[in-house]
């Protein structure tokens, strides 16, 4: 069966620079590049059980996934980054029975955002970015049992982040470069056990960030950047006890810059530059001084590389209210006592030994999707 399948699949392929399917000869397909194969649990027998197109650059008129996903009945993974399928995700992808992982990214698929996914369940692994798919993304997307979830780079039509944003089991998610709009939801708080890495970037995000993203207890990467965000930093961000990176650059934020977030234990990079903050203390100050901290074109007035004062004052010549003002100072890791901020001291925080120090590297895994390969 699955000779058959990977034969015709082969026919439809019209440019190989690579040559991969020259070796797509023979009746055991167990030895052709990037086919992979497994045992069937039930039957105890070999099959394909995965195939790795990854930066093969595979084209034809004609070439599209639905005949091979499909036709590969036993798969457990399929990978084809950056080549050139058209069409779609086929319907039948959802009866696959061990279908885990599924990387489509950097091709060729347009039409709706395909809802077909959603009926696959067993999906961990769903990379959608730097296709041509249109539309609205459903909010059951954030339902799926993922692992990770990328869908950046695509044509989508300008919507909210929707309220079920919360209910994503997701370690990564990526929805950056679309078109998104209104706030980010309160729901957000929700994903504090499973949260690793999210980014907003470069979407028409607008409102004050809600105090409930400091729920985020495991959140290491935190990306709003180039954005229309508004308002101080939550005093809620010092509750971020596990921040790596965090990016707020580019938006329309003001007020001072709380110190309780600079003194997070693995901060390495905080950008706050091109925004409107006024004030940073000693230890922010410190961080500037280490690199960790950006705060180029701001309105702080003894710092280098800022504003100028008549566009500072044109900024805050306009009221720049949010909704709930209140709940900005509110620190859910200090009982719910508003308004004070926690010192390093009072997060009880130790001096991270080598071996019990996180792994870092310089960036997150969820930027690696911001590019195509």
């Amino acid at each position: 069966m699955a000779f058959k399948v990977i034969q015709s699949f082969k026919l439809k392929i019209e440019g190989d620079p690579t040559g991969i399917k020259e070796t797509w000869n023979g009746p055991n397909v167990c030895n052709y590049t990037g086919f992979t194969c497994g045992t069937v649990p039930v039957f105890n027998q070999k099959t394909v059980a995965g195939a790795n197109f990854n930066n093969r650059n595979l084209s034809g008129t004609h070439l599209t996934i639905n005949e091979i996903l499909v036709g590969l009945e036993d798969i457990v993974f399929f990978h084809a980054n950056s080549n050139n399928f058209k069409g779609t995700i086929p319907v039948e992808a959802s009866k696959l029975k061990y279908f885990f992982e599924l990387d489509l990214s950097n091709n060729q698929l347009s039409g709706p955002f395909p809802n077909q996914v959603l009926a696959a369940k067993k999906l961990l692994f769903l990379d959608l970015r730097f296709n041509k798919f249109e539309g609205f993304v459903p909010p059951q997307i954030f339902t799926l049992d993922l692992d990770l979830l990328f869908i950046n780079n695509n044509n989508l039509v300008p919507q909210k982040i929707p309220d079920t944003l919360g209910k994503t089991p997701a370690l990564y998610l990526v929805l950056a470069n679309n078109k998104f709009i209104g706030g980010i939801p309160k729901s957000i708080g929700s994903a504090k056990d499973t949260l690793l890495e999210v980014l907003f970037l470069n979407n028409q995000l607008t409102g004050c960030l809600p105090y409930e993203i400091g729920y985020l207890k495991k959140t290491t990467v935190f990306d709003v950047g180039s954005n229309r965000l508004m308002g101080p930093i939550p005093h809620s961000f010092q509750c971020l006890e596990k921040m790596e990176q965090l990016n707020l650059a580019h938006n329309r934020f003001s007020g001072v810059v709380p110190e309780a977030v600079c003194c997070l234990p693995h901060l390495s990079n905080f950008t706050l530059s091109y925004n409107y903050f006024t004030q940073v203390g000693k230890k922010c100050r410190e961080l500037i001084k280490e690199g960790k901290l950006h705060v180029k074109m701001n309105c702080i007035l003894d710092l280098p590389d800022q504003r100028s004062p008549a566009e500072c004052a044109k900024f805050f010549s306009v009221p720049h209210k949010c909704p709930d003002e209140k709940s900005l100072t509110y620190v859910p890791c200090s009982k719910g006592i508003y308004g004070n901020e926690l010192e390093s001291s009072d997060m009880q925080l130790t001096t991270l030994t080598p071996e019990l120090a996180p792994a870092h590297s310089p960036l997150g895994r969820s930027y690696g999707a911001l590019a195509p390969h």
